[in-house]
């Protein structure tokens, strides 16, 4: 077996407890890893600061990402790329193949599975149509349009937002134009009452779902858990295998959320990459990253749905200190 590994975070931000769980990972397989953080400002990020090396790219959207890591994976040897923002993923994914040609997995879902779970409204359609419960939604427009479909309170999202960021809370339709939000890229949900889950969930990379790690989310500050707790619960457990088949093409790790509402839980979100409290998972049992190292050395994998319920996680801050900085 290979005994090292080099793996690139790319658009690494905060990322720092998911690199950690690289890093313990890597230790129980007695593998000696190199970590590499990228973002666009490395300098200004805790994971790169943290990281065993740090490199400087481009904003995922420009032209030039792809080939600029390309070329960093050919320099570095890089064995695995693990995207962490939902921006970066279908790009990555649309040049999946020409990495997989210099023997480097990006580990990413395919297009298909990525462009529902960017999209809220295809999100909500497609998981729909497969009988998995989701909260009445309608494209913006179409609900100013007939505002009797939907009864408030009524939540408005960005059809492609993340992190809780662009959410409008209101108490009818009627309110909605005093947001001046674009009708086009914005949906209507009806809001859900209830306790919230995040589920951290790992497909292999054969396609076959592993585990599914519910958490309720007891506290969130700026869209991220910061109190959370495992919890094996059924119905909410039930949901994994539902999505992952109305969803095929999801690889590796992919996390949904849910309320769990009088009238049972209802999927408001998928992310088709790492969740911000995948922590939780990893302490819980679910090592993801270790799963992912083992399919690439082609051992015998560990994977399994065996995990700790009743699991609490109480998130604090810490702090990098980088000494003779200069901006």
């Amino acid at each position: 077996m290979k005994s090292n590994l080099t793996i690139l975070f790319t658009s690494a931000g905060r990322r720092t407890h998911l690199i950690e769980t690289f890093r313990s990972d890597a230790k129980r397989l007695g593998v000696s890893l190199c970590v590499i953080a990228a973002d666009s400002s490395p300098r200004l990020s805790a994971a790169c600061a943290l990281a065993d090396d740090r490199v400087s790219v481009p904003p995922c959207r420009h032209v030039d990402y792809v080939p600029v890591l390309r070329t960093l994976c050919l320099e570095r040897c890089i064995d695995m790329v693990i995207p962490t923002i939902d921006t970066e993923l279908i790009t990555l994914a649309g040049a999946k193949a020409s990495f997989a040609d210099i023997d480097v997995r990006v580990v990413v879902s395919s297009p298909d599975a990525l462009r529902v779970a960017r999209d809220k409204w295809l999100t909500a359609t497609t998981l729909g149509f497969h009988a998995v419960p989701v909260p009445l939604t309608i494209p913006l427009g179409e609900a100013l349009a007939v505002p009797n479909q939907l009864q408030g309170p009524i939540i408005l999202k960005p059809r492609a937002g993340s992190n809780s960021q662009g959410l409008r809370r209101i108490a009818s339709l009627m309110d909605a134009a005093l947001h001046e939000l674009s009708a086009e890229s914005y949906v209507a949900q009806q809001l859900c009452e209830g306790p919230e889950y995040t589920v951290n969930c790992f497909v292999s990379h054969a396609g076959k779902l592993i585990t599914a790690v519910p958490h309720q989310r007891i506290e969130v500050r700026g869209g991220e858990v910061s109190k959370a707790l495992t919890e094996r619960r059924q119905d909410i457990l039930e949901l994994a295998p539902a999505i992952a088949s109305a969803m095929p093409g999801l690889e590796g790790p992919f996390c949904f959320q849910a309320i769990a509402t009088d009238d049972g839980p209802k999927v408001i979100e998928v992310n088709a990459r790492f969740g911000g409290g995948y922590p939780v998972a990893h302490e819980a049992g679910a090592r993801f990253g270790q799963w992912l190292m083992e399919e690439h050395l082609g051992v015998t994998s560990s994977a399994s749905d065996e995990w700790e319920s009743n699991l609490l996680m109480l998130r604090h801050d810490a702090a990098v200190f980088t000494h003779g900085f200069t901006a």
